[in-house]
């Protein structure tokens, strides 16, 4: 959750707009860094103590019209769907032309994916989805990856005292075994095929009438000839 909760920090940083959108896991603050103004808190079920800002709605079913948010991020929001493709395309559907989508998720190929993350509250018959899958779903729906990134390389275990005799995994991990992080960050850009900026035209206009001069004069001199 540490290393989830710093990337979600340095990728929503830069990020601008009117509007952004979490989807899932309450826990996680994942907008915090955020400087967006309408920051929404979306869960799958009412929240016990309702604050500004949180909604209950499905997440393939969103409450929001067409290109209307800047932001989503999505903190395992698609391992525990009961539709993972339905909320993605939802999720695309309600962000703006050029709007970012952040996501993390379990990997399979690591201890995390082994266990089935079942401490995080995802169900074991659920299939996890992993980083490479992930990218190609987004790849049709025409989202460009910017940044992908593997952390969390210790087992998960409720004891601290093996949480610190492991931590020199995560120090390791990156340079020795990378693809065998626990947890994968994505961080994916909206792109609009066909999409076409118009500048100003600078071209100066022909005069109308120097077709007609010309013609005119072309005209005066081959009477001139004949006669």
């Amino acid at each position: 959750m540490e290393w989830e909760a710093r990337q979600f920090d340095l990728g929503v940083a830069d990020a601008f707009g009117f509007h952004a959108l979490q989807l899932g896991l309450p826990k996680l603050d994942a907008l915090r860094a955020n400087r967006i103004p309408q920051r929404w808190l979306a869960c799958a079920q009412a929240c016990s103590e309702p604050l500004k800002g949180h909604l209950a709605c499905e997440f393939s079913a969103l409450p929001f019209p067409d290109a209307s948010i800047d932001l989503i991020v999505l903190p395992h929001t698609l391992e525990m769907s009961l539709d993972p493709h339905a909320t993605l395309r939802e999720a695309d559907r309600v962000l703006v032309p050029e709007g970012r989508l952040i996501l993390t998720g379990f990997n399979p190929a690591s201890w995390c994916g082994l266990r089935r993350a079942r401490r995080f509250g995802v169900p074991a018959a659920r299939t996890l989805i992993g980083p490479w899958r992930l990218r190609d779903w987004l790849h049709l729906l025409s989202f460009e990856i910017r940044i992908q990134a593997l952390g969390a390389y210790r087992p998960l275990t409720r004891s601290e005292r093996w949480l610190q005799r492991w931590s020199w995994m995560d120090r390791m991990g990156p340079r020795w075994w990378p693809v065998l992080g626990g947890v994968y960050y994505l961080e994916a850009v909206k792109r609009v095929r066909g999409m076409r900026l118009l500048g100003p035209s600078w071209r100066r206009a022909t005069p109308a009438t120097s077709p007609a001069v010309a013609s005119a004069s072309r005209q005066r001199m081959q009477q001139e000839s004949s006669e």
